[in-house]
Protein backbone atom coordinates (compact mmCIF):
# COMPACT_ATOMS: atom_id res chain seq x y z
CA UNK A 1 0.00 0.00 0.00
CA UNK A 2 1.63 3.54 -0.79
CA UNK A 3 2.06 5.77 1.69
CA UNK A 4 -1.44 7.50 2.81
CA UNK A 5 -1.91 9.76 5.76
CA UNK A 6 -4.46 9.05 7.25
CA UNK A 7 -5.06 11.80 10.32
CA UNK A 8 -7.74 13.78 9.98
CA UNK A 9 -9.46 16.57 12.18
CA UNK A 10 -13.06 16.77 13.70
CA UNK A 11 -14.30 19.91 15.04
CA UNK A 12 -10.68 20.92 16.08
CA UNK A 13 -9.85 17.29 17.43
CA UNK A 14 -6.86 16.11 15.96
CA UNK A 15 -7.38 12.23 14.93
CA UNK A 16 -4.93 9.49 14.31
CA UNK A 17 -7.42 7.82 11.70
CA UNK A 18 -10.94 8.90 10.65
CA UNK A 19 -12.50 6.08 12.88
CA UNK A 20 -14.30 6.56 16.17
CA UNK A 21 -16.90 4.43 18.03
CA UNK A 22 -20.50 5.72 18.61
CA UNK A 23 -21.37 6.17 21.52
CA UNK A 24 -23.86 3.74 23.43
CA UNK A 25 -21.93 0.98 21.57
CA UNK A 26 -18.18 0.76 23.08
CA UNK A 27 -19.34 1.58 26.83
CA UNK A 28 -16.53 3.59 28.73
CA UNK A 29 -13.46 2.04 26.32
CA UNK A 30 -11.98 -0.27 28.86
CA UNK A 31 -14.51 -2.86 27.89
CA UNK A 32 -13.21 -3.53 24.29
CA UNK A 33 -9.25 -3.32 25.15
CA UNK A 34 -8.87 -6.89 25.51
CA UNK A 35 -10.32 -6.74 21.67
CA UNK A 36 -8.45 -4.29 19.67
CA UNK A 37 -5.51 -1.85 20.66
CA UNK A 38 -7.50 1.75 21.47
CA UNK A 39 -4.36 3.57 20.05
CA UNK A 40 -4.50 2.42 16.36
CA UNK A 41 -8.34 4.02 16.36
CA UNK A 42 -9.35 7.82 15.89
CA UNK A 43 -11.13 7.56 19.76
CA UNK A 44 -14.06 6.72 20.79
CA UNK A 45 -17.50 8.91 22.40
CA UNK A 46 -18.09 7.49 25.55
CA UNK A 47 -21.15 6.38 26.88
CA UNK A 48 -23.63 9.09 27.45
CA UNK A 49 -23.30 10.68 30.69
CA UNK A 50 -25.79 12.39 33.39
CA UNK A 51 -25.34 13.97 35.92
CA UNK A 52 -26.25 11.48 38.48
CA UNK A 53 -26.17 8.34 37.33
CA UNK A 54 -29.11 6.42 35.80
CA UNK A 55 -30.32 2.74 35.44
CA UNK A 56 -32.17 3.21 32.00
CA UNK A 57 -35.01 0.83 31.10
CA UNK A 58 -36.05 -2.55 32.26
CA UNK A 59 -35.69 -5.65 30.35
CA UNK A 60 -36.45 -6.62 27.55
CA UNK A 61 -34.45 -3.87 25.81
CA UNK A 62 -32.20 -5.10 22.79
CA UNK A 63 -33.85 -6.83 20.02
CA UNK A 64 -32.84 -7.98 16.57
CA UNK A 65 -34.71 -6.63 13.63
CA UNK A 66 -33.61 -7.72 9.86
CA UNK A 67 -30.69 -5.82 9.20
CA UNK A 68 -30.67 -3.85 12.71
CA UNK A 69 -31.16 -3.88 16.17
CA UNK A 70 -33.86 -2.08 17.99
CA UNK A 71 -33.07 -1.09 21.76
CA UNK A 72 -34.06 1.03 24.29
CA UNK A 73 -31.54 1.05 26.59
CA UNK A 74 -32.67 4.60 28.13
CA UNK A 75 -29.08 6.30 28.76
CA UNK A 76 -28.03 3.79 31.47
CA UNK A 77 -24.47 5.05 33.02
CA UNK A 78 -22.14 5.69 35.60
CA UNK A 79 -22.75 9.10 36.40
CA UNK A 80 -20.01 12.38 35.83
CA UNK A 81 -18.57 11.39 39.19
CA UNK A 82 -17.40 7.99 38.23
CA UNK A 83 -16.16 8.48 34.76
CA UNK A 84 -13.85 11.04 35.96
CA UNK A 85 -12.60 9.28 38.84
CA UNK A 86 -12.82 5.84 37.93
CA UNK A 87 -13.14 5.20 34.19
CA UNK A 88 -11.26 7.92 32.22
CA UNK A 89 -7.88 6.83 34.87
CA UNK A 90 -8.27 3.13 33.36
CA UNK A 91 -7.74 4.13 30.04
CA UNK A 92 -4.65 4.21 27.70
CA UNK A 93 -2.88 7.60 27.68
CA UNK A 94 -2.56 8.17 23.66
CA UNK A 95 -6.60 7.25 23.29
CA UNK A 96 -8.78 10.36 21.76
CA UNK A 97 -12.03 10.51 24.46
CA UNK A 98 -14.99 12.58 23.45
CA UNK A 99 -17.35 12.36 26.39
CA UNK A 100 -21.05 12.37 25.75
CA UNK A 101 -23.47 14.52 27.66
CA UNK A 102 -27.06 14.04 28.38
CA UNK A 103 -29.83 15.58 29.65
CA UNK A 104 -33.71 16.67 30.45
CA UNK A 105 -32.74 20.53 30.55
CA UNK A 106 -30.23 22.86 28.68
CA UNK A 107 -28.54 23.62 31.87
CA UNK A 108 -28.12 20.10 33.06
CA UNK A 109 -26.10 19.42 29.80
CA UNK A 110 -24.52 22.67 30.40
CA UNK A 111 -23.05 21.73 34.35
CA UNK A 112 -22.10 18.34 32.65
CA UNK A 113 -20.22 19.95 30.61
CA UNK A 114 -18.24 22.51 32.28
CA UNK A 115 -17.32 19.78 34.69
CA UNK A 116 -16.46 17.48 32.10
CA UNK A 117 -14.75 19.71 29.43
CA UNK A 118 -11.81 20.75 31.82
CA UNK A 119 -10.12 16.91 32.06
CA UNK A 120 -6.85 16.88 30.22
CA UNK A 121 -8.27 13.51 29.13
CA UNK A 122 -11.27 14.69 27.05
CA UNK A 123 -10.94 15.92 23.81
CA UNK A 124 -14.24 17.44 23.19
CA UNK A 125 -17.94 17.01 24.34
CA UNK A 126 -20.75 15.65 21.89
CA UNK A 127 -23.76 16.74 23.06
CA UNK A 128 -26.82 13.77 22.91
CA UNK A 129 -30.01 15.52 21.75
CA UNK A 130 -31.21 12.99 19.83
CA UNK A 131 -31.82 9.76 21.91
CA UNK A 132 -34.72 7.96 20.82
CA UNK A 133 -36.47 6.28 23.01
CA UNK A 134 -35.98 8.52 26.68
CA UNK A 135 -38.95 10.23 27.79
CA UNK A 136 -37.64 13.22 28.56
CA UNK A 137 -35.06 14.99 27.07
CA UNK A 138 -32.57 14.05 24.47
CA UNK A 139 -35.58 13.57 20.95
CA UNK A 140 -37.35 16.66 22.29
CA UNK A 141 -34.35 18.81 21.79
CA UNK A 142 -33.39 16.86 18.39
CA UNK A 143 -36.90 17.28 16.99
CA UNK A 144 -37.78 20.94 17.64
CA UNK A 145 -35.26 23.81 15.96
CA UNK A 146 -35.64 26.27 18.67
CA UNK A 147 -35.04 23.49 21.21
CA UNK A 148 -32.30 22.95 19.27
CA UNK A 149 -30.70 26.13 19.10
CA UNK A 150 -31.21 26.71 22.60
CA UNK A 151 -29.26 23.48 24.25
CA UNK A 152 -26.36 24.08 21.80
CA UNK A 153 -25.88 27.81 23.14
CA UNK A 154 -26.15 27.09 26.66
CA UNK A 155 -23.95 24.11 26.11
CA UNK A 156 -21.36 26.73 24.41
CA UNK A 157 -21.88 29.50 27.17
CA UNK A 158 -20.25 26.55 29.53
CA UNK A 159 -17.70 25.22 27.67
CA UNK A 160 -14.72 26.71 25.01
CA UNK A 161 -13.78 23.25 24.32
CA UNK A 162 -14.42 21.29 20.65
CA UNK A 163 -18.59 20.75 21.14
CA UNK A 164 -20.02 18.00 18.55
CA UNK A 165 -23.83 17.75 18.39
CA UNK A 166 -25.52 14.36 17.75
CA UNK A 167 -28.56 14.54 15.47
CA UNK A 168 -31.74 12.71 15.47
CA UNK A 169 -32.71 11.26 12.54
CA UNK A 170 -36.27 11.81 13.76
CA UNK A 171 -36.67 14.97 11.98
CA UNK A 172 -38.46 16.30 8.26
CA UNK A 173 -35.62 18.66 7.48
CA UNK A 174 -32.08 17.71 8.64
CA UNK A 175 -30.06 20.55 6.76
CA UNK A 176 -32.21 22.60 9.22
CA UNK A 177 -30.89 20.86 12.04
CA UNK A 178 -28.00 20.86 11.27
CA UNK A 179 -27.60 25.19 10.07
CA UNK A 180 -29.33 25.56 13.70
CA UNK A 181 -26.30 23.84 15.64
CA UNK A 182 -23.52 25.78 13.18
CA UNK A 183 -25.30 29.16 14.32
CA UNK A 184 -25.29 28.54 17.88
CA UNK A 185 -21.44 27.80 17.98
CA UNK A 186 -21.19 23.90 17.61
CA UNK A 187 -17.55 23.20 16.12
CA UNK A 188 -19.08 20.01 14.44
CA UNK A 189 -22.31 17.61 14.04
CA UNK A 190 -22.70 14.15 14.14
CA UNK A 191 -25.10 11.76 12.82
CA UNK A 192 -27.19 9.96 12.78
CA UNK A 193 -28.52 8.47 15.87
CA UNK A 194 -31.33 5.47 15.89
CA UNK A 195 -33.97 6.10 13.77
CA UNK A 196 -37.14 5.81 16.19
CA UNK A 197 -39.13 1.94 15.41
CA UNK A 198 -40.98 -0.91 16.76
CA UNK A 199 -41.50 -4.87 16.36
CA UNK A 200 -43.83 -6.99 17.57
CA UNK A 201 -43.72 -10.44 18.68
CA UNK A 202 -46.80 -12.22 16.72
CA UNK A 203 -46.52 -15.35 19.93
CA UNK A 204 -47.03 -12.84 22.32
CA UNK A 205 -49.37 -10.16 20.48
CA UNK A 206 -46.45 -7.66 22.65
CA UNK A 207 -43.72 -5.24 21.49
CA UNK A 208 -40.51 -6.88 21.51
CA UNK A 209 -39.46 -4.03 24.21
CA UNK A 210 -40.57 -2.97 27.33
CA UNK A 211 -40.54 0.61 26.58
CA UNK A 212 -42.64 -0.47 23.11
CA UNK A 213 -40.63 2.04 20.84
CA UNK A 214 -36.75 2.01 20.60
CA UNK A 215 -34.04 3.30 18.07
CA UNK A 216 -33.01 1.09 14.93
CA UNK A 217 -29.70 0.52 14.09
CA UNK A 218 -27.12 -1.33 11.71
CA UNK A 219 -26.88 -1.92 7.93
CA UNK A 220 -30.46 -1.58 7.56
CA UNK A 221 -30.19 2.62 8.28
CA UNK A 222 -26.90 3.31 6.38
CA UNK A 223 -28.64 5.09 3.46
CA UNK A 224 -31.20 6.94 5.82
CA UNK A 225 -27.72 8.67 7.23
CA UNK A 226 -25.87 8.49 3.94
CA UNK A 227 -28.54 10.77 2.26
CA UNK A 228 -28.50 13.00 5.83
CA UNK A 229 -24.85 13.76 5.98
CA UNK A 230 -24.69 14.62 2.44
CA UNK A 231 -28.13 16.76 2.50
CA UNK A 232 -26.26 18.55 5.96
CA UNK A 233 -23.12 18.87 4.36
CA UNK A 234 -24.72 20.79 1.34
CA UNK A 235 -25.73 23.65 3.90
CA UNK A 236 -23.05 23.93 6.84
CA UNK A 237 -19.11 24.78 7.04
CA UNK A 238 -17.75 22.69 10.11
CA UNK A 239 -17.50 19.29 10.73
CA UNK A 240 -19.84 15.86 10.03
CA UNK A 241 -19.04 12.57 11.73
CA UNK A 242 -21.14 9.91 9.88
CA UNK A 243 -22.98 7.53 11.60
CA UNK A 244 -25.55 4.56 10.38
CA UNK A 245 -25.01 0.85 9.60
CA UNK A 246 -21.14 0.70 8.79
CA UNK A 247 -19.57 -2.04 8.50
CA UNK A 248 -17.09 -2.39 5.81
CA UNK A 249 -14.14 0.27 4.84
CA UNK A 250 -16.79 0.83 1.85
CA UNK A 251 -19.01 1.85 3.52
CA UNK A 252 -17.44 4.40 5.87
CA UNK A 253 -15.76 5.75 2.14
CA UNK A 254 -19.22 6.84 1.16
CA UNK A 255 -20.18 8.73 4.38
CA UNK A 256 -16.28 10.65 3.53
CA UNK A 257 -17.23 11.35 0.17
CA UNK A 258 -20.95 12.33 0.89
CA UNK A 259 -18.76 15.25 3.63
CA UNK A 260 -18.35 13.62 6.64
CA UNK A 261 -14.54 14.08 8.26
CA UNK A 262 -14.78 11.06 10.30
CA UNK A 263 -17.06 8.11 10.46
CA UNK A 264 -18.30 6.31 13.90
CA UNK A 265 -18.81 2.77 14.39
CA UNK A 266 -21.49 1.30 16.13
CA UNK A 267 -23.80 -1.40 16.49
CA UNK A 268 -21.11 -3.48 14.79
CA UNK A 269 -18.78 -3.25 17.72
CA UNK A 270 -21.60 -5.69 19.50
CA UNK A 271 -20.65 -8.31 16.68
CA UNK A 272 -17.10 -7.74 15.80
CA UNK A 273 -15.32 -6.15 18.73
CA UNK A 274 -12.33 -5.18 16.47
CA UNK A 275 -14.12 -3.72 13.89
CA UNK A 276 -12.72 -0.26 14.02
CA UNK A 277 -9.26 -0.98 13.61
CA UNK A 278 -9.77 -3.01 10.71
CA UNK A 279 -12.19 -0.04 8.79
CA UNK A 280 -9.35 2.18 9.38
CA UNK A 281 -7.38 -0.01 7.52
CA UNK A 282 -9.54 -0.65 4.73
CA UNK A 283 -10.21 3.20 4.27
CA UNK A 284 -6.60 4.07 4.04
CA UNK A 285 -6.49 0.72 1.45
CA UNK A 286 -8.82 2.32 -0.33
CA UNK A 287 -7.17 5.90 -0.65
CA UNK A 288 -4.23 4.64 -1.99
CA UNK A 289 -6.12 2.14 -4.33
CA UNK A 290 -7.31 5.59 -5.91
CA UNK A 291 -4.33 7.60 -5.81
CA UNK A 292 -5.94 10.07 -2.83
CA UNK A 293 -2.31 10.57 -0.51
CA UNK A 294 -4.24 11.85 2.19
CA UNK A 295 -7.67 10.16 3.98
CA UNK A 296 -8.84 13.77 4.45
CA UNK A 297 -8.94 14.64 0.88
CA UNK A 298 -11.94 11.78 0.53
CA UNK A 299 -14.12 14.12 2.28
CA UNK A 300 -16.79 15.37 0.05
CA UNK A 301 -15.38 14.00 -3.22
CA UNK A 302 -18.35 12.90 -4.36
CA UNK A 303 -19.17 12.86 -7.62
CA UNK A 304 -22.60 13.83 -9.11
CA UNK A 305 -22.30 13.93 -12.70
Amino acid sequence: MADVDPRVELAGIPLRNAVLTASGTFGYGTEFAPFLDLEKIGGFVAKSLTLEPRFGNPPPRIGETPSGMLNAISIENVGVKAFLEEKLPALPAGVVVIASAFGTAPEQYAELAARVSPHPRIAGIEINASCPHVKAGGIEFGQDPQLLGELVRTVRAATEGPLLVKLSPNVTRIADMAKVCEDEGADGISLINAVQAMEIDVRTRKPILSNVLGGLSGPAIRPIALRMVYQAAQVVNIPICGIGGISHAEDAVKFLLCGASAIQVGTLNYLEPGAAERIAQGIAQYAADHGFARVADLTGALELG
